[in-house]
């Protein structure tokens, strides 16, 4: 017992943590935060199995990487947060050399070339780990500097984290790109970066953003863009994928059709139905009622996330644990809303709902690292 407990104790106000407690810190793991993962991932792998017309197959190897990454997520959390603070630099240097390794042998998927397939080891995708090196970095960075951050540290943060999403926009493979540098950005948003700066850099992307359609956009980028405000330019080209998920979501309803009944789905009507407009499925099958279940189970996830940021003990920590939080929910608000047709569709899954492998594994790589910042930090509050 510390002097701080001594005190307590002796003023009434001492109450000793149970076994349970106890047990879960000393294996360094969130209990909170681990029941809306599983929820989730009980929920993915319910609908996946829908969404896959009942793939055992499918389901099956998506809840083996599920188990995998819970497997990792709890080997993450053993480590403290200075662990990883302290490897910071490397493993930005190690994912930036992969990603270089991937523009020479790399293998295209999907019309995206950012697949290792070496020989002896599963094929997986680089770019998805830059989504925790990038904030990982970047928090080690300006945690050790004056904040808010001068302009000269805010220009070597654009730095690195441009270098990775440009790397990756090499590789035709925008959304993460995007997703690689908002984690990135967040960092810097949370080290109190002004609000005029903020606004003068949202300023310079709207007035730039013709001149990269007119000169640098490709083009199947101007489609996608084109698309998003008439996709019915197209109905049978570059707007079939949001005409057919609009379709499935308005068909579904308050109440859905039920489980396994969605005619958009199981007819194939909705390209990715699995992947990235699962979510078309589950409006379809469970309706509106199903997106809000789904949108509790992450509002939950998102809560805890948002509380373990708040009582990081060092600033390290605090940005990196806000910052693995909101591209979090950056990941869901993008996918439901490019699924609803809200905004451009860049092909980002449905974190722990679609299926997947890399980006799966991240995604509990980012939780281990929550749980490390929680259970270590209380441990060294005691």
């Amino acid at each position: 017992m510390n002097n701080q407990d001594f005190i307590r104790q002796s003023t009434g106000f001492y109450t000793p943590p149970s076994r349970a407690q106890t047990i879960w810190r000393i294996i360094h793991t969130d209990p909170p935060l681990l029941v809306g993962i599983v929820l989730l991932c009980a929920f993915g792998l319910f609908v996946l199995y829908s969404a896959s017309d009942g793939d055992q197959a499918v389901v099956q190897r998506q809840a083996l990487i599920m188990l995998a990454g819970l497997v990792l997520m709890f080997i993450v959390s053993q480590f403290s947060p200075h662990f990883f603070r302290r490897w910071a630099p490397s493993l930005y240097g190690v994912g930036l050399a992969l990603l270089l390794i991937v523009l020479v042998i790399g293998v295209e998927e999907n019309g995206a070339r950012s697949w290792l397939d070496l020989p002896g080891l599963p094929s997986f995708q680089p770019s998805e780990t830059l989504k925790i090196v990038v904030p990982l970095l970047m928090a080690w960075y300006l945690a050790s500097r004056p904040l808010p951050p001068r302009f000269k540290h805010l220009f070597w943060s654009a730095v690195m984290i441009l270098i990775p999403a440009a790397l990756i926009v090499v590789q035709n493979d925008t959304g993460t790109a995007i997703m690689v540098a908002m984690s990135g950005i967040f960092v810097v948003l949370l080290a109190g970066i002004r609000w005029r700066i903020v606004f003068a850099g949202f300023f310079a992307l709207l007035f730039a953003s013709p001149a990269w359609y007119l000169f640098l956009a490709q083009e199947h980028q101007k489609n996608r863009i084109l698309t998003f405000f008439n996709p019915y330019r197209d109905p049978t080209g570059s707007g079939y994928n949001i005409i057919q998920s609009q379709i499935a979501i308005g068909s579904g309803g308050v109440y859905g059709k039920g489980f396994g009944n969605g005619a958009q789905s199981h007819l194939d009507f909705i390209p990715e139905s699995n992947t990235d407009f699962i979510l078309a499925v589950l409006a379809e099958e469970f309706g509106l009622l199903g997106v809000l279940f789904l949108i509790c189970l992450y509002l939950f996830v998102l809560v805890r996330g948002f509380y373990i940021a708040y009582h990081a003990k060092d600033m390290f920590s605090r940005l990196l644990a806000g910052s693995i939080t909101l591209t979090f929910f950056f990941y869901v608000f993008i996918n439901m809303a490019m699924v609803s047709g809200l905004v451009p569709v860049i092909g980002l899954p449905l974190p722990l709902i679609s299926r997947g492998g890399t980006a799966i594994l991240t995604l509990f790589i980012g939780f281990g690292l929550l749980m490390s910042i929680q259970t270590h930090g209380r441990a060294r509050a005691k």
